[in-house]
């Protein structure tokens, strides 16, 4: 017997194995279509087409199916495509590891490859976190569109454990359009803005974007499981006083085009308003364009830390870097701290707020020498002390084309990338490893949802790869576990654990065993802990009952 509930209900779990077959129908959706304080559901069985710029307003809530495709259409600048998640409405967009949510341009007409890119605008979500920006900002692109009076275009607040929902299982493809009033202005494949802690961001794939992969301006949201692949301009961005925990993210860069690998920088105004920037990224694997590519872009640094940001990197892989000129690995903002910009990342570096430590480093134009791929006397210093190593990470494969289907960025048991000392984050949000970079030698978690995977890209070789979820923290058994706020009204958070990928349907019963809700319909759910929430508006108050049956 469970707790006594204000607002009750009867849980019911069944697992079954059936199977579903339709056909896809295609909706589209305008800006009005989409109104505040109202809940909308994206099922598999259509196409969902972004007709120009669509705002999900606060008080609203996407949820998208598994397996659930949504198109931007092609128009740009005033008229590009892209879905903005506002202040105060939620995304809930799961899909699962053989059945993920794709976005993508109506021209995607399955021939495309890592030049297609700035098909459609892009995904943006927008939260209530703190910033470091003297008053809430309208995000880039966007706000150029949205009329005066029009606050839809605006991020940051005061709640950190802001909750904006969960994306997880998502490939965002082909994104970059220019958008907005003035050329320029492209959004990235993922944009997100002061988007709060409570939201989750796991499993999401930013591919062939005509600007960056990922930007994160402020906020505190914690990421894992990030795949940046053949983006125009920089794999991960940060600005604006980002903070959060972050584990397991992977970038490539392909030789026609790029931007740096990562570019981190504080603050786009006073860089010492505070929050300081200041991520913590764990088993990070940055894969640059190959040591003799001189892509198209501004990449010439591998990693860039400016405008007074700090941050961690730990138990990371950087290499296979060349870009034009001398294609540093690293560089930290170095200026004389005078005049309009008094303050630089060299500061957040000398005040142990800026540190890369126990990782790999190997394969840059530039050489492989500390000296030569890290100029600056006082990074090298920084690195020296660290734990960092210099040696190849021996790789699986990091071949870049379909023709090769080499991509395999595992490292070789028993290499460098496992043997080096490890940093322990003492963190409960980061999984403990065996080993430096985004997959251990047993694992690739790209497998089944990515782009990579789909377009041929990923190697065939799956002998030696397991289920991520089940190397960290699968469970034994089916659970339900208790909902959360307890007592509630209107609304709960129910979640369960599963041991393995199942069909799933969830139903709510009252205390005569009339059905109330279904909360999930025979849809197929990924192992790990799950979270549904349930609007009990409307029902009566009363005392209730969870509990759930296993299946036999």
């Amino acid at each position: 017997m469970r707790n006594l509930l204000q607002r009750t209900l009867l849980a019911l779990i069944v697992i079954g194995f059936s199977t579903t077959v339709f056909a896809q129908n295609r909706v589209t959706v305008s800006d009005t279509d989409l109104v505040g304080g109202t809940d909308y559901y994206w099922t598999a069985d259509n196409i969902y087409e972004l007709d120009k710029l669509v705002f999900l307003e606060a008080g609203s809530r996407l949820f998208i199916e598994p397996g659930t495709r949504i198109e931007g259409s092609t128009g740009s600048n005033l008229d590009a495509s892209a879905l903005v998640i506002t202040r105060g409405a939620q995304i809930f967009a799961e899909g699962t590891p053989n059945n993920p949510i794709i976005f993508t341009s109506t021209s995607d007409d399955g021939t495309f490859d890592e030049t297609n890119r700035g098909e459609w605008g892009g995904l943006v979500i927008l939260g209530n976190a703190t910033t470091n920006n003297a008053s809430e900002k309208e995000i880039e692109g966007v706000g150029t569109i949205t009329p005066e009076g029009d606050d839809r275009a605006f991020y940051g607040g005061d709640n950190d454990m802001d909750n904006s929902g969960v994306l997880r299982y998502v490939s965002i493809r082909h994104s970059g359009k220019s958008i907005g009033a003035e050329t320029g202005n492209e959004i990235q494949g993922l944009t997100v803005g002061g988007v709060g802690a409570g939201t989750t961001i796991e499993y999401v794939e930013s591919f062939a974007s005509d600007d960056d992969g990922f930007e994160f301006f402020g906020g505190t949201v914690n990421t894992r499981y990030l795949v940046s692949a053949f983006n125009a301009d920089d794999a991960f961005d940060w600005d604006s006083g980002f903070r959060g925990k972050h584990q397991f993210w992977f970038a490539i860069q392909a030789g026609d085009k790029a931007g740096r690998v990562a570019e981190m920088d504080g603050a786009g105004g006073n860089e010492n308003t505070t929050p300081f920037a200041f991520p913590m990224v764990a088993n990070a694997t940055y894969i640059g364009a190959g040591v003799d590519a001189t892509p198209e872009g501004d990449g010439n640094e591998m990693l860039m830390f400016r405008d007074n940001t700090g941050g961690f990197y730990y138990n990371s892989i950087f290499t296979d870097f060349g870009s034009s000129g001398d294609g540093t690995a690293i560089t930290v903002e170095d200026i004389d701290n005078a005049g309009s910009k008094p303050f630089d990342s060299r500061q957040r570096l000398e005040n142990d707020s800026l540190i890369v430590g126990n990782s790999v480093w190997f394969g840059f134009k530039a050489g492989n020498g500390l000296t030569d791929f890290a100029p600056q006397d006082f990074v090298q210093t920084m690195l020296g002390a660290n734990g960092n190593d210099i040696a190849d990470p021996a790789l699986v494969g990091i071949d870049r084309t379909v023709e090769g289907k080499g991509l395999d960025p595992r490292p070789t048991d028993g290499g460098p990338a496992t043997t080096i000392a490890l940093k322990n984050m003492d963190d409960s949000f980061f999984r403990p490893t065996t080993y430096a970079g985004a997959f251990g030698p047993t694992s690739n978690w790209m497998k089944g949802w990515t782009t990579l995977d789909e377009y041929g890209y990923l190697s065939d070789d799956l002998t030696r790869v397991d289920n991520e979820l089940e190397e960290f923290d699968a469970p034994n058994s089916i659970s339900l576990n208790q909902n959360y706020p307890n007592p509630f009204n209107p609304s709960t958070n129910i979640s369960f654990s599963l041991p393995s990928t199942q069909k799933v349907t969830l139903k709510v019963y009252d205390m005569l065993g009339r059905q109330v809700a279904t909360l999930i319909n025979n849809q197929n759910v990924s192992a790990g802990q799950q979270t549904v929430s349930f609007d009990a508006s409307g029902l009566s108050s009363g005392v209730y009952i969870i509990f759930h049956i296993k299946p036999s």
